[in-house]
């Protein structure tokens, strides 16, 4: 009989498959097997916090300076395992606290011992992150690095898995737990010391104590009923990683935590008190060896909470009808900040935040890092409409410029302030002035808009008209502005008002990017350029020795052009009183390259170049009449040098013939009304 394989796919299938892997997923083994696996790689007994904090050290950082301050990005937050799906960006110091938190937990330092909270406004990606641990160490548990193991009872030919699925070596006889930790230790393949921490699980402790009778004692008899076998975490299996969030009080009861008693199991057991007949299936028992997430944590009724504090500090939970139970695991919940307010009032809340550590995670307030969680769901992947440059950016710097506070310094803008905040110059002030303004600045990041607000709008803007085939940042500003009529997180008209403001600025900002990026595209002759500064250069340096400049056309020595240097000069804000100064400067730059046999181009002097640009520009504009694409008229010879700018634009800056006519559309309307300015700053 012939097997249907449409097309080969069968085929594709087949040569992706490694069922060689697979069998190891599924590696099973006796408790000695365990015991030699223990032994070669120490590793496999990690808790579950050691195992985290290795899980986001595999995945290696890279060390950056910011302000004189040595910052870790950790790439584990890049979301290595869905194409940057769920990456965080912006909040590396923040991160930064939450591995280092992780850290002295997996050494013992006592932040085991502690709920970690994520604190920060809606949308600060604090359910990202949680997601994304969840995420990497199910993922980590498939690995040979991040390999664990369980147990089943094999009884009377019925296996009977670990309801909590616990470490093995929990297993082993009290008496000979000294010596064989210690050869396990001395073999050195573990990083962290191997430890035996808590008591087995109810259900393992019933047939530990059956099977240890039924052999009189003979543990090597009841170790032949143990099956080994290898666990893979997942959260769709409720499998070491839980999640709990509030719901209605009258419909949900701390039993969802620790787990309940099986009725239908009680006339066959006789006892609600048999550990048979219990349903260890509570997110803090499907939660064990790995991690628990609490959805909005302090939303939760006062019952769960107390869950929680022998979670956290004994590592315990108290099942209904039977002792107290260890478990191994990481307990991480978000909260919003009234929430967060609430509980540092309750005073009959003090023992839970007294075993609490509080992670502040912060809206973003670095504009290019916003734009990154925006070009996620905005790209041209995804969207199939061309997003004109500079779209995302400013709806990005709109969002950041809520966030901010007003500098207290009033030689500087909000605008400036966000500018230094993104790792750009700004004239007259230094990486010591950003560190004084963080510092000033207590409310940062925990106020203004959300992401998601962002989101939705750039979203509304690409489907309002389905033959859409530019996006342009007017069509956002527009989404933007509408949406705040009806933002439900905006309390007051004055607030309302204060985000309309900022949008007016971010609309100036882009009038004067593009304003620069059309002069440049006008004056991107590069002949040209080099002439200009060729000529330049030459007045500069008789004007520096005192000396005089030959005419080229007439063979005669003429006095430095004076005009045209201060033409040049006036364009980057050089007054008269400094300008024999920047004169020099420029000249002994050009002397030092010369000493080391290197020739001097304008392009390594970022002022001088802009400068030039901006000359070259106001001799050019006229001749190319681009006030003309207002007009009805336009001759031959203006027609051909601006489809030269607009391709330049397209070629340099990333427009598409639509969006490259709609800015110069924009920018010739500018010129129309006469507000020519050069859009420096």
């Amino acid at each position: 009989m012939s097997h249907a394989n449409p097309g080969g796919l069968l085929d594709i299938i087949a040569e992706h498959q490694d069922v060689h892997h697979y069998q190891d997923l599924l590696w099973e083994g006796s408790y000695g097997d365990y015991l030699e696996l223990v032994q070669r790689d120490g590793a496999v007994a990690r808790n579950a916090y050691q195992r985290l904090y290795d899980l986001i050290e595999a995945y290696g950082s890279k060390e950056y300076t910011e302000y004189r301050k040595t910052i870790l990005r950790h790439n584990f937050f890049d979301d290595p395992f869905d194409n940057g799906a769920d990456a965080v960006f912006g909040i590396d110091i923040h991160l930064m606290k939450l591995v280092r938190v992780f850290r002295a937990a997996a050494l013992g330092y006592g932040p085991e011992k502690r709920v970690i909270l994520l604190h920060g406004p809606v949308g600060s990606a604090k359910s990202t992150i949680a997601r994304l641990l969840k995420k990497g160490l199910e993922r980590y548990s498939r690995t040979d690095k991040g390999k664990l193991y369980t147990y089943s009872w094999v009884v009377d030919g019925e296996e009977i898995p670990s309801p909590m699925n616990d470490e093995p070596l929990k297993l082993l006889p009290d008496a000979t737990r000294p010596e064989i930790l210690a050869r396990l230790n001395s073999s050195g393949t573990s990083r962290y010391p191997i430890k035996i921490i808590g008591e087995l699980n109810p259900v393992c402790r019933y047939w530990y104590r059956e099977l240890m009778r039924r052999y009189n004692g003979d543990f090597l008899k009841v170790q032949e009923h143990i099956k080994v076998r290898r666990l893979l975490l997942s959260e769709k299996d409720r499998v070491g990683i839980g999640t709990f969030q509030p719901k209605d009080e009258k419909n949900q009861d701390s039993t969802e935590l620790t787990g309940d008693i099986n009725y239908r199991k009680i006339a066959e057991y006789g006892s609600d008190s048999d550990p048979r007949a219990f349903n260890f299936d509570g997110e803090f028992c499907v939660a064990n060896r790995g991690i628990i997430e609490f959805v909005e944590m302090l939303k939760l009724d006062v019952a769960f909470l107390y869950d929680l504090l022998g979670a956290s500090q004994e590592h315990r939970i108290k099942p209904k009808k039977f002792a107290q139970t260890s478990i191994d695991e990481v307990i991480i919940g978000h909260t919003n900040e009234p929430e967060y307010r609430r509980l540092q009032s309750n005073e009959y809340m003090e023992a839970l935040r007294d075993r609490t550590i509080k992670i502040d995670v912060p809206y973003i307030t670095k504009p290019r890092q916003e734009a990154k969680i925006y070009i996620k769901d905005f790209n041209p992947e995804k969207v199939s409409a061309h997003i004109a440059p500079h779209t995302i950016e400013m709806a990005a710097l709109w969002a950041v410029l809520t966030r901010l506070e007003q500098p207290s310094n009033h030689k500087l803008s909000l605008l400036q302030k966000a500018k230094l905040y993104d790792g750009r110059s700004v004239r007259g002030f230094t990486e010591d002035h950003v560190k004084e303004l963080r510092k000033a600045a207590t409310r940062e990041g925990m106020i203004g808009i959300s992401p998601r607000y962002v989101q939705d709008k750039l979203s509304n803007a690409l489907v309002k008209d389905p033959d859409l085939k530019v996006l342009n940042p007017f069509m956002v500003f527009n989404e933007l502005e509408s949406g705040l009529k009806n933002h439900s997180l905006i309390s007051n008209e004055e607030e309302r008002e204060g985000y309309r403001e900022l949008l007016g600025l971010v609309k100036e900002e882009y009038t004067d990017i593009v304003k620069n990026e059309v002069q440049k595209a006008i004056a991107a002759d590069e002949g040209a350029l080099r002439r200009l500064c060729s000529n330049y250069i030459d007045n500069l340096r008789a004007y520096v020795l005192k000396e005089k400049v030959k005419n080229t056309f007439t063979g005669e020595y003429e006095e430095p052009h004076e005009r045209l240097m201060r033409s040049i000069e006036e364009k980057i804000d050089i007054p008269d009183a400094r300008k024999d100064d920047f004169r020099r400067e420029l000249m002994n730059y050009i002397a030092a390259l010369a000493l080391d046999g290197k020739n001097f181009d304008y392009t390594m002097n970022e002022r001088l170049h802009r400068a030039l640009e901006l000359k070259l520009f106001e001799d050019s504009k006229d001749s190319i009449k681009l006030t003309s694409l207002v007009s009805d008229t336009m001759d031959a010879d203006t027609q051909a040098k601006i489809e030269i700018v607009r391709q330049r634009l397209i070629d340099h800056y990333g427009y598409d013939e639509v969006s490259a006519s709609d800015v110069l559309q924009y920018v010739a309307s500018i010129f129309a009304r006469g507000d020519a300015s050069s859009g420096q700053g």
